[in-house]
C-alpha cells in the first residue's frame, strides 16, 4: 500500500488553514440542548461531556473529508498510549464519574486496574509524574522515554477501556502515514496533532459549567477550580 509522504501530509493539511472552518455553534448547540433538558445535574454534565467529545470527533471526520486523507491509526495500534496526556480536574472528574456508571462488571474491571496501576509501575510511575510539563520545554520526550502505558490502556488488547470518553489529545493526535512510523519511532515527525479543535471543545465545556454555577448547582464539578487545574491524566486517576 501506497502511504503519502511527509511532505504530501503537510500540504494537504495546509489546506485545512485555507478551507477549513469549524461551526462552534454546533459546540454550543450540544450543552444549549442538555441545559434545557428536565434531568439531573449528574446527567446533564455526562451527556454534555460526551456529546463535546463526539463532536471532536465528527470535527476529525470532517477535516479528512476535506483532506482527502484517511487515518492509518488501528483498532490495536496504542504505541500513543504512552504520550503524556494533560487534562484538567473537571475533565478527570468527568471521566471518573462514568467510568463510575459502566455497568458493574467493565466499572470494576478498571478500577482494580486503576487500584493495581501505580504499584505496578511504582518506578516508571513516579520518575514520568515528576517531569514538570509547565517548565520543561522537552516534557513529551522525556515522558515516552519512560514507556509509561496509559492507565486506561487495557494490554491485553492494546484498547482504551473508556473509549467513548477518551481525551481531547487523543482524538486529535493522527497517524496518515505508514503505521510502521509508530513503531520505529517515539516521537514520529510524520504524525498530526489538531489542537485547534481544543478551543471551540473548552470554551463549551467551560461556559455549560459557568451556566450550571449561575443556576446554583454543578454537582460534583467544584467552579471555577476544577476549570483551571491541569496534570496528567495518570496522576489523577491514581
Amino acid at each position: 500500500m501506497n502511504y503519502p509522504s511527509t511532505e504530501q501530509i503537510k500540504e494537504r493539511c495546509q489546506l485545512i488553514a485555507d478551507r477549513y472552518q469549524i461551526d462552534e455553534r454546533l459546540f454550543f448547540q450540544i450543552i444549549e440542548h442538555w441545559d434545557q433538558k428536565d434531568v439531573c445535574i449528574e446527567s446533564k454534565l455526562n451527556e454534555s461531556f460526551k456529546g463535546l467529545l463526539h463532536q471532536v470527533s465528527l470535527e476529525i471526520g470532517k477535516i479528512n473529508n476535506e483532506i482527502n486523507l484517511e487515518p492509518t491509526c488501528r483498532m490495536g495500534c496504542a504505541f500513543c498510549c504512552y504520550y503524556p496526556i494533560i487534562i484538567t480536574e473537571l475533565e478527570a472528574k468527568l471521566i471518573k464519574n462514568f467510568i463510575k456508571n459502566m455497568p458493574r462488571e467493565q466499572s470494576d474491571k478498571i478500577k482494580n486496574k486503576l487500584t493495581n496501576y501505580q504499584q505496578h509501575y511504582s518506578a516508571m510511575f513516579t520518575e514520568a509524574s515528576q517531569i514538570d510539563f509547565q517548565t520543561d520545554s522537552e516534557f513529551k520526550q522525556k515522558y515516552r522515554a519512560v514507556h509509561l502505558p496509559c492507565p486506561l490502556l487495557d494490554l491485553e488488547t492494546n484498547s482504551c477501556m473508556a473509549y467513548d470518553v477518551r481525551p481531547i489529545p487523543c482524538r486529535t493526535y493522527l497517524n496518515y502515514a505508514d503505521p510502521k512510523i509508530c513503531e520505529q519511532s517515539a516521537m514520529p515527525k510524520e504524525t498530526v496533532s489538531f489542537e485547534f479543535l481544543y478551543q471551540p471543545y473548552f470554551e463549551a465545556l467551560n461556559c455549560f459549567i459557568q451556566w450550571l454555577y449561575e443556576d446554583g448547582d454543578t454537582g460534583f464539578i467544584r467552579y471555577p477550580d476544577d476549570i483551571y487545574r491541569e496534570d496528567y491524566l495518570v496522576n489523577w486517576l491514581t
